[in-house]
């Protein structure tokens, strides 16, 4: 494909802390002033930036219903904008919404839109683009892998010439966390009741001048954009270099500025070099291997408890993460989160345990396939090898299928029935929950279903009681690590590099390479 003309877009689609609370729900009302907001850092302008990433499909599309991996993640961070959207220290902020407030039974919220904001071809943001925007993810006939996230949402409608107001179902105490979502763009109404996202006309510090989806994508900053207090650099450049030596190497040779997806047994190595600083930053992050729990014969729940006592959760921290994370417990509510139950019974690794559950499965042997690629993060082919070593003590035989990393996410992922995933979590515990593991989302990457997770999921979301919604939570997460088809052993930090160029403030937690918000937050030294 050319590399000059100004954009590339593709009409078929594709995939893939909270520390602050939403409102303070003191008369229940909630307002988003600028809480924590990171200012600039006396960060001088100018200069392009060169940032490698182990991620990016040719596959890739500017859909935001379609986006899976940290490139598409960068991308729409740095040229979208978004109503909220999720600060350095956790906490929520207002972006294109410059405040909100919630009714009492936090059912009704209303968004003031900050006046004069443009998108990058000059046309103003409007309530309608808003509106467009949000509702691009609703309805029977969307296929946005957000649609779970916006299902509780009734109607949208406008108020006075600023406001969208939305009323929900149920009560939603997180609701403004929904949109720091990286699908949850803001993006030209069509008027035609849908969206224009192929022109890649974004209203976000940088401005998109060419996508080459799987290659690279370039961006110059938007001079006109309506917060002069971020994005320093002046061009950007973009690279998906999957292969994990040869992005290694551009970093070395100052071919680029900035890397992710360390080599974590060489990461020590790398950081003698005084030119790389080395960034390992705890977070949501987890690395999984999703069963299918629609699919013989892990659709058996001994089966799948079976499998996760035959897994040394340590040695996997120890050899792929090399101590960059800690022990998962089968579900995704780390410590990181707001609530997170410290005290859930940890999942030990004990073969005889495993060979219990077979049995209980009617199974004296167990043999399954388990796809992976180091796509699905670092170390995920050698961290299947560990797990087939383990596995085979408690009769249960891994064939490890090694795949191509281009396509992984399109042609493996949701696709194969025991396979490698890498997930950044979310801001929320009701995030991550709705988006991979309420029944029937288009991201729950196991098919399971749980009729109690469900109704907990719902009647959580609404609870504005804080000590029943804690254990709304700790209850659900005991069900996904006793019952789900989630294979989780670790949490691994965001682990990335940076050249000396590259200045920068305190480093975000919420995902990768400061929250994939490295556009608009770093700079480059004189």
């Amino acid at each position: 494909m050319s590399h000059n003309r100004k954009t590339t877009t593709f009409a078929q689609p594709t995939r893939r802390r909270f520390l602050g609370t939403t409102a303070a729900f003191a008369g229940l009302a909630s307002t988003g002033t600028l809480l924590g907001t990171e200012r600039a850092r006396a960060q001088s302008r100018g200069g392009t930036i060169r940032v490698a990433k182990g991620h990016g499909n040719t596959s890739d599309t500017l859909d935001p219903a379609t986006w899976t991996n940290g490139f598409t993640v960068a991308l729409t961070y740095g040229m979208n904008g978004f109503l909220t959207k999720v600060g350095v220290d956790g906490s929520l902020e207002p972006d294109i919404a410059e405040s909100w407030e919630a009714s009492p039974d936090a059912k009704t919220w209303r968004f003031k839109i900050r006046s004069g904001i443009t998108f990058h071809s000059g046309k103003p943001v409007t309530l309608d683009d808003v509106i467009a925007s949000i509702d691009y993810h609703r309805g029977d006939e969307s296929k946005s892998v957000a649609k779970p996230l916006v299902s509780p949402i009734v109607s949208i409608a406008k108020e006075g010439e600023d406001t969208v107001v939305f009323e929900l179902e149920t009560g939603s105490a997180d609701f403004p966390f929904v949109f720091t979502d990286y699908h949850m763009a803001i993006c030209p109404s069509d008027g035609a009741g849908s969206i224009d996202w192929r022109s890649g006309d974004g209203c976000g510090p940088y401005k998109l001048v060419e996508f080459d989806p799987g290659v690279v994508a370039r961006f110059e900053r938007f001079k006109d954009d309506w917060d002069q207090e971020r994005g320093f650099i002046d061009a950007v450049e973009m690279l998906s270099i999957v292969d994990l030596n040869a992005r290694t190497t551009a970093l070395v040779s100052g071919d680029v500025d900035a890397i992710d997806k360390l080599d974590l047994k060489t990461v020590a190595l790398l950081g003698r070099n005084p030119g790389i600083a080395i960034h390992s930053v705890a977070g949501p992050q987890y690395y999984s291997f999703a069963a299918r729990a629609d699919t013989a014969p892990l659709d058996d729940v001994n089966v799948r408890r079976a499998l996760k006592h035959a897994i040394n959760r340590q040695e996997l921290v120890d050899k792929i993460l090399f101590g960059h994370g800690t022990v998962g417990k089968d579900q995704p509510i780390g410590p990181s989160y707001r609530f997170h139950n410290p005290d859930l019974a940890q999942t030990p690794y004990d073969p005889d345990k495993a060979k219990f559950y077979l049995k209980e499965a009617g199974l004296d042997a167990l043999t399954v396939q388990l796809s992976a690629a180091d796509a699905a993060f670092p170390g995920a082919v050698d961290a299947a090898v560990l797990y087939q070593n383990s596995a085979s003590a408690a009769g249960i035989t891994i064939d490890v299928k090694r795949v191509p990393n281009d396509g992984y996410w399109s042609d493996v992922w949701l696709k194969h029935p025991f396979c490698a995933v890498y997930w950044g979590g979310r801001p929320t515990e009701d995030q991550i929950f709705t988006t991979a593991f309420e029944g029937g989302a288009a991201w729950n990457d196991s098919m399971w279903a749980n009729d109690r997770f469900d109704e907990l999921l719902v009647m959580a979301r609404a609870e504005l009681d804080e000590d029943k919604r804690r254990a709304m939570y700790y209850e659900m997460q005991e069900i996904v690590s006793t019952d789900g088809g989630t294979v989780l052993p670790m949490f691994a930090n965001f682990v990335f590099a940076t050249g000396k160029r590259v200045v920068h403030g305190d480093m975000a937690s919420n995902f990768d390479q400061d929250g994939e918000r490295w556009m608009e937050r770093w700079s480059l030294a004189d």
